[in-house]
């Protein structure tokens, strides 16, 4: 059962550090200790992204120490994950990276919420050579940069566009026309590109096609625009806020499309939740569904269902991609480690580049570029109260209705 961390201290500018470890005195100085740092948005416009990380990783921590630790050459070693809020604020996670690197002396380091972000820490955690997992940045644009630390569990954005594109030709015939509006920020502005480019492959006019700054609190301009140019499919990018408001306002201004697709907000209680029936229809892509059936995994959790058990127990809730993903970087990590033989970080680095195993989450293999390699990634939609799998075939459980 998740438990928040008892320990606090105080930092710079109200940051808050929540130490989750066994009760060992000085455990974030021990040597038999594994010390992973963790820059997380637990206030501010990421709060709700951030505190999923923060929630499965204390599961996956929590069930790693009750089996007595990880077993690294001839000892066993005790974890702890030290975490800050940075408050979704880029330049602090930045000044946060480098303090649980040269103050808290973590092994290693996780990713926040988020390329933009993820960028920034990368950076920090590159400078100073240490192994930097990121489980929620999917943008090619931050893994472009050759850091040699750097290592992502999601696979490229393109993957989830060619694929929707695809589909919703086959699902729609007559489709022609897309509109295309996404958030001026790393991850959405990529989606956004990156699906421009798979409808015009795919033959579907991109008839709108332009971004809203980061805080916009009206998108009422761009959806009259969006209504005149009499879009066949609706495309918006964003974080779980955003993407109510646009469906809200779609709904408000009297704009209807057979397909309404938001990217990532199905893949979040949050936005179903804060829509109700104003959700029935959308469509998103994910990484991750809890429908996939990975069994003989590496790892805490021995296949997904074994994981969907745990988490829904703990949380009464259904898992999405963040929780997955995050928790599969944990195991990643560990591996990496063990394969290593210990915590020498250019040892570790190595070892994160040889990987090549299976997760409850799916496999796991970098590329040249230190991104998962690219698989079939699902489609879903919502569909009355329930989240449905439209693609790939393997893991499908529903056929797509198109909204009326």
């Amino acid at each position: 059962m998740f438990k928040p961390s008892t320990k606090t201290a105080v930092t710079t500018a109200a940051a808050i550090a929540f130490v989750a470890a066994a009760a060992l005195p000085h455990a974030a100085f021990a040597a038999d200790v594994l010390r992973i740092g963790a820059p997380l948005a637990l206030t501010g416009g990421l709060a709700d992204e951030g505190k999923k990380q923060e929630a499965v990783w204390q599961l996956w921590l929590d069930k790693l120490n009750a089996a007595g630790g990880v077993k690294v050459g001839d000892k066993t070693m005790k974890v702890e994950i030290i975490k800050y809020d940075y408050q979704t604020d880029g330049k602090r996670a930045g000044q946060l990276a480098e303090k649980l690197i040269t103050d808290d002396k973590v092994d290693f380091l996780t990713a926040p919420f988020g390329s933009g972000h993820t960028k920034i820490i990368a950076a920090v955690t590159e400078r100073y050579q240490v192994p930097l997992l990121a489980c929620v940045a999917s943008s090619e644009s931050v893994y472009d940069q050759s850091f040699k630390y750097l290592f992502g569990t999601l696979a490229p954005n393109s993957g989830m566009t060619d694929a929707m594109a695809a589909l919703y030709k086959e699902k729609l015939p007559t489709l022609k026309k897309v509109a295309i509006y996404g958030r001026d920020d790393v991850f959405p502005k990529s989606m956004a590109t990156s699906m421009a480019t798979s409808a015009k492959a795919a033959g579907i006019e991109v008839v709108y096609n332009e971004l809203y700054a980061v805080g916009t609190m009206d998108h009422s301009a761009a959806i009259s625009a969006i209504k005149s140019t009499g879009a066949d499919w609706i495309y918006m990018t964003g974080y779980t806020q955003d993407l109510i408001l646009g469906r809200k306002q779609l709904n408000d201004l009297g704009v209807k499309a057979p397909i309404v697709t938001m990217v990532t907000g199905p893949a979040y209680r949050e936005f179903t939740d804060g829509l109700g029936d104003l959700a029935d229809g959308v469509t998103s892509s994910t990484w991750w569904h809890h429908a996939t059936a990975y069994t003989g995994a590496a790892g805490v959790w021995p296949s997904t269902e074994a994981f969907y058990k745990d988490f829904t127990a703990a949380f009464k809730s259904d898992p999405d991609y963040v929780h997955a993903s995050c928790a599969a970087a944990a195991d990643v990590l560990v591996n990496a480690v063990q394969k290593a033989g210990g915590t020498d970080k250019a040892k570790v680095r190595d070892a994160l580049e040889a990987t090549d195993m299976l997760t409850f989450y799916g496999p796991i293999k970098f590329g040249p570029n230190h991104m998962n390699l690219g698989r079939d990634m699902p489609i879903i939609q919502v569909q009355g109260k329930d989240i449905k799998v439209l693609y790939p075939a393997s893991i499908a459980n529903a056929e797509m209705k198109l909204i009326k």
